[in-house]
Protein backbone atom coordinates (compact mmCIF):
# COMPACT_ATOMS: atom_id res chain seq x y z
CA UNK A 1 0.00 0.00 0.00
CA UNK A 2 1.45 3.38 -1.00
CA UNK A 3 1.43 6.53 1.13
CA UNK A 4 -1.63 8.05 -0.54
CA UNK A 5 -3.66 4.87 0.04
CA UNK A 6 -2.54 4.69 3.68
CA UNK A 7 -3.58 8.29 4.27
CA UNK A 8 -6.97 7.79 2.59
CA UNK A 9 -7.52 4.62 4.63
CA UNK A 10 -6.80 6.57 7.83
CA UNK A 11 -10.02 8.56 7.27
CA UNK A 12 -12.18 5.47 7.85
CA UNK A 13 -14.23 5.45 11.06
CA UNK A 14 -13.27 2.97 13.78
CA UNK A 15 -15.71 0.97 15.88
CA UNK A 16 -14.51 2.61 19.12
CA UNK A 17 -12.47 5.52 20.38
CA UNK A 18 -8.73 4.95 20.79
CA UNK A 19 -8.43 2.46 23.70
CA UNK A 20 -4.98 3.78 24.64
CA UNK A 21 -6.49 7.21 25.34
CA UNK A 22 -10.04 6.42 26.47
CA UNK A 23 -11.69 3.98 28.84
CA UNK A 24 -15.34 3.11 29.45
CA UNK A 25 -16.86 4.01 32.82
CA UNK A 26 -19.51 1.97 34.63
CA UNK A 27 -22.19 3.64 32.50
CA UNK A 28 -20.39 2.60 29.29
CA UNK A 29 -19.42 6.19 28.54
CA UNK A 30 -15.97 7.11 27.35
CA UNK A 31 -13.71 8.93 29.82
CA UNK A 32 -10.16 10.13 29.41
CA UNK A 33 -7.75 7.71 31.08
CA UNK A 34 -6.45 9.15 34.37
CA UNK A 35 -2.78 8.77 33.47
CA UNK A 36 -3.41 10.57 30.15
CA UNK A 37 -5.32 13.40 31.86
CA UNK A 38 -2.59 13.83 34.48
CA UNK A 39 0.11 14.17 31.83
CA UNK A 40 -1.90 16.63 29.75
CA UNK A 41 -2.56 18.83 32.78
CA UNK A 42 1.18 18.85 33.50
CA UNK A 43 1.78 20.09 29.96
CA UNK A 44 -0.90 22.76 30.38
CA UNK A 45 0.64 23.92 33.68
CA UNK A 46 4.09 24.08 32.09
CA UNK A 47 2.77 26.21 29.24
CA UNK A 48 1.05 28.57 31.68
CA UNK A 49 4.31 28.94 33.62
CA UNK A 50 6.06 29.64 30.31
CA UNK A 51 3.48 32.27 29.32
CA UNK A 52 4.17 34.16 32.57
CA UNK A 53 1.48 36.83 32.17
CA UNK A 54 1.09 39.07 35.21
CA UNK A 55 -2.72 39.02 35.19
CA UNK A 56 -2.89 35.27 34.77
CA UNK A 57 -2.72 32.70 37.54
CA UNK A 58 -3.68 29.06 37.37
CA UNK A 59 -3.28 25.73 39.10
CA UNK A 60 -4.99 23.05 37.02
CA UNK A 61 -4.74 20.61 39.93
CA UNK A 62 -7.08 22.70 42.10
CA UNK A 63 -8.93 24.22 39.11
CA UNK A 64 -8.28 27.68 40.64
CA UNK A 65 -7.67 29.31 37.30
CA UNK A 66 -7.97 32.54 35.42
CA UNK A 67 -8.33 30.36 32.34
CA UNK A 68 -11.71 29.09 31.22
CA UNK A 69 -10.78 25.51 30.38
CA UNK A 70 -8.22 23.04 29.06
CA UNK A 71 -9.65 20.89 26.27
CA UNK A 72 -8.62 18.34 23.68
CA UNK A 73 -10.20 18.06 20.27
CA UNK A 74 -9.64 16.67 16.80
CA UNK A 75 -9.50 13.09 15.53
CA UNK A 76 -8.08 11.78 18.83
CA UNK A 77 -11.51 12.62 20.32
CA UNK A 78 -13.39 10.95 17.53
CA UNK A 79 -13.95 7.69 15.71
CA UNK A 80 -11.65 8.69 12.84
CA UNK A 81 -8.48 8.49 14.97
CA UNK A 82 -5.45 6.96 13.29
CA UNK A 83 -1.67 6.69 13.41
CA UNK A 84 -1.60 10.24 12.04
CA UNK A 85 -3.59 11.72 14.93
CA UNK A 86 -2.05 14.11 17.41
CA UNK A 87 -3.34 15.54 20.68
CA UNK A 88 -4.50 19.13 20.23
CA UNK A 89 -4.41 20.61 23.73
CA UNK A 90 -6.35 23.87 23.82
CA UNK A 91 -5.87 26.36 26.67
CA UNK A 92 -8.93 28.60 26.74
CA UNK A 93 -8.34 32.16 27.90
CA UNK A 94 -10.60 35.16 28.21
CA UNK A 95 -8.33 37.55 26.33
CA UNK A 96 -10.23 40.61 27.62
CA UNK A 97 -9.51 39.65 31.23
CA UNK A 98 -5.79 39.70 30.50
CA UNK A 99 -5.77 43.06 28.73
CA UNK A 100 -8.27 45.26 26.93
CA UNK A 101 -6.02 45.15 23.85
CA UNK A 102 -7.28 41.78 22.64
CA UNK A 103 -5.17 41.77 19.47
CA UNK A 104 -2.01 42.29 21.54
CA UNK A 105 -2.95 39.42 23.87
CA UNK A 106 -3.68 37.18 20.89
CA UNK A 107 -0.31 37.94 19.29
CA UNK A 108 1.61 37.39 22.54
CA UNK A 109 -0.10 34.09 23.31
CA UNK A 110 0.30 32.90 19.71
CA UNK A 111 4.02 33.70 19.83
CA UNK A 112 4.37 31.96 23.19
CA UNK A 113 2.48 28.95 21.83
CA UNK A 114 4.78 28.68 18.82
CA UNK A 115 7.89 28.97 20.98
CA UNK A 116 6.65 26.38 23.48
CA UNK A 117 5.70 23.88 20.77
CA UNK A 118 9.03 24.37 18.99
CA UNK A 119 10.92 23.77 22.26
CA UNK A 120 9.12 20.54 23.23
CA UNK A 121 8.61 17.09 21.78
CA UNK A 122 5.98 15.57 24.06
CA UNK A 123 4.52 12.21 23.11
CA UNK A 124 1.60 10.63 24.94
CA UNK A 125 1.12 7.00 23.90
CA UNK A 126 2.96 7.83 20.70
CA UNK A 127 0.78 10.84 19.82
CA UNK A 128 2.37 14.28 19.65
CA UNK A 129 0.99 16.90 22.04
CA UNK A 130 0.55 20.35 20.54
CA UNK A 131 -0.60 23.37 22.55
CA UNK A 132 -3.09 25.95 21.26
CA UNK A 133 -3.99 29.25 22.95
CA UNK A 134 -7.66 29.94 22.29
CA UNK A 135 -9.98 32.78 23.22
CA UNK A 136 -13.22 31.68 24.90
CA UNK A 137 -15.20 33.55 22.22
CA UNK A 138 -13.40 31.88 19.32
CA UNK A 139 -15.59 29.59 17.25
CA UNK A 140 -14.09 26.10 17.00
CA UNK A 141 -15.67 23.50 14.72
CA UNK A 142 -15.27 19.96 15.98
CA UNK A 143 -17.52 16.95 16.51
CA UNK A 144 -15.62 15.85 19.62
CA UNK A 145 -14.40 18.13 22.44
CA UNK A 146 -13.36 16.94 25.91
CA UNK A 147 -12.62 19.12 28.94
CA UNK A 148 -9.37 17.87 30.45
CA UNK A 149 -9.67 20.39 33.28
CA UNK A 150 -13.19 19.35 34.33
CA UNK A 151 -12.92 15.75 33.09
CA UNK A 152 -16.09 15.66 31.00
CA UNK A 153 -17.32 15.78 27.43
CA UNK A 154 -18.32 19.19 26.08
CA UNK A 155 -19.23 17.75 22.68
CA UNK A 156 -19.44 13.93 22.68
CA UNK A 157 -18.38 12.26 19.42
CA UNK A 158 -20.91 10.37 17.34
CA UNK A 159 -20.39 7.62 14.79
CA UNK A 160 -22.05 8.81 11.61
CA UNK A 161 -22.78 7.18 8.31
CA UNK A 162 -20.64 9.19 5.94
CA UNK A 163 -19.84 8.43 2.33
CA UNK A 164 -16.32 9.75 1.80
CA UNK A 165 -15.44 10.42 -1.82
CA UNK A 166 -11.80 9.30 -1.72
CA UNK A 167 -11.28 10.07 -5.42
CA UNK A 168 -12.40 13.65 -4.91
CA UNK A 169 -10.11 14.09 -1.89
CA UNK A 170 -7.15 12.68 -3.82
CA UNK A 171 -7.89 14.82 -6.88
CA UNK A 172 -8.23 18.03 -4.84
CA UNK A 173 -5.13 17.20 -2.79
CA UNK A 174 -3.07 16.64 -5.92
CA UNK A 175 -4.16 20.06 -7.17
CA UNK A 176 -2.90 21.75 -4.00
CA UNK A 177 0.30 19.65 -4.08
CA UNK A 178 1.03 20.79 -7.64
CA UNK A 179 0.61 24.42 -6.59
CA UNK A 180 3.02 23.98 -3.66
CA UNK A 181 5.53 22.09 -5.84
CA UNK A 182 5.37 24.88 -8.44
CA UNK A 183 6.05 27.55 -5.82
CA UNK A 184 8.99 25.51 -4.52
CA UNK A 185 10.37 25.15 -8.06
CA UNK A 186 10.10 28.91 -8.66
CA UNK A 187 11.46 29.85 -5.23
CA UNK A 188 14.93 30.75 -6.51
CA UNK A 189 13.81 32.07 -9.90
CA UNK A 190 11.73 34.92 -8.54
CA UNK A 191 12.41 37.53 -5.90
CA UNK A 192 11.95 36.50 -2.24
CA UNK A 193 9.23 39.13 -1.91
CA UNK A 194 7.22 37.57 -4.76
CA UNK A 195 7.57 34.06 -3.36
CA UNK A 196 6.67 35.10 0.18
CA UNK A 197 3.61 36.88 -1.17
CA UNK A 198 2.60 33.73 -3.08
CA UNK A 199 3.05 31.56 0.01
CA UNK A 200 0.91 33.86 2.15
CA UNK A 201 -1.83 33.82 -0.48
CA UNK A 202 -1.79 30.00 -0.60
CA UNK A 203 -1.86 29.79 3.22
CA UNK A 204 -4.85 32.16 3.32
CA UNK A 205 -6.67 30.19 0.62
CA UNK A 206 -6.00 26.89 2.39
CA UNK A 207 -7.21 28.25 5.73
CA UNK A 208 -10.41 29.61 4.16
CA UNK A 209 -10.89 26.37 2.17
CA UNK A 210 -10.72 24.24 5.31
CA UNK A 211 -12.80 26.61 7.46
CA UNK A 212 -15.58 26.67 4.86
CA UNK A 213 -15.66 22.87 4.82
CA UNK A 214 -15.74 22.57 8.61
CA UNK A 215 -18.56 25.09 8.82
CA UNK A 216 -20.65 23.39 6.13
CA UNK A 217 -19.83 19.70 6.51
CA UNK A 218 -17.85 19.28 9.73
CA UNK A 219 -14.99 16.84 10.32
CA UNK A 220 -15.83 14.70 7.30
CA UNK A 221 -16.16 17.50 4.75
CA UNK A 222 -13.95 16.88 1.73
CA UNK A 223 -12.25 20.23 2.36
CA UNK A 224 -11.16 19.23 5.87
CA UNK A 225 -10.08 15.77 4.73
CA UNK A 226 -8.14 17.33 1.85
CA UNK A 227 -6.31 19.55 4.33
CA UNK A 228 -5.56 16.51 6.51
CA UNK A 229 -4.25 14.65 3.45
CA UNK A 230 -1.88 17.56 2.70
CA UNK A 231 -0.69 17.65 6.32
CA UNK A 232 -0.22 13.89 6.59
CA UNK A 233 1.66 13.76 3.28
CA UNK A 234 4.06 16.48 4.46
CA UNK A 235 2.90 19.24 2.13
CA UNK A 236 1.78 21.69 4.80
CA UNK A 237 5.21 21.36 6.42
CA UNK A 238 6.84 21.75 3.00
CA UNK A 239 5.01 25.07 2.53
CA UNK A 240 6.03 26.40 5.96
CA UNK A 241 9.63 25.20 5.54
CA UNK A 242 9.82 26.93 2.17
CA UNK A 243 8.56 30.16 3.71
CA UNK A 244 11.28 30.05 6.36
CA UNK A 245 14.03 29.30 3.81
CA UNK A 246 12.96 32.13 1.51
CA UNK A 247 12.60 34.51 4.44
CA UNK A 248 16.10 33.61 5.66
CA UNK A 249 17.42 34.22 2.15
CA UNK A 250 15.76 37.63 1.97
CA UNK A 251 17.33 38.64 5.30
CA UNK A 252 20.82 37.40 4.39
CA UNK A 253 23.66 39.24 2.67
CA UNK A 254 26.64 37.71 0.86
Amino acid sequence: MNLADRILQSFDQKKSLNPEIWTLDKNKRYRLRKEIRDKLLLSANDFLDFVDIENLDCDTNTKECDIADVTITGSICNYNWSQYSDIDLHILFDFELIDENVDLVKNILNTKKNLWNASHDIQVKGYEVEIYAQDVDEVHHSSGVYSVLFDKWLIPPKRTNVDIDMDKILEKSQGWMEIIDTIQHEAYQKSPTEILDLIEKIKTRLKKFRATGLEKGGEYSYENLTFKFLRRSGYIKKLFDLKNKVLDLSLSLD
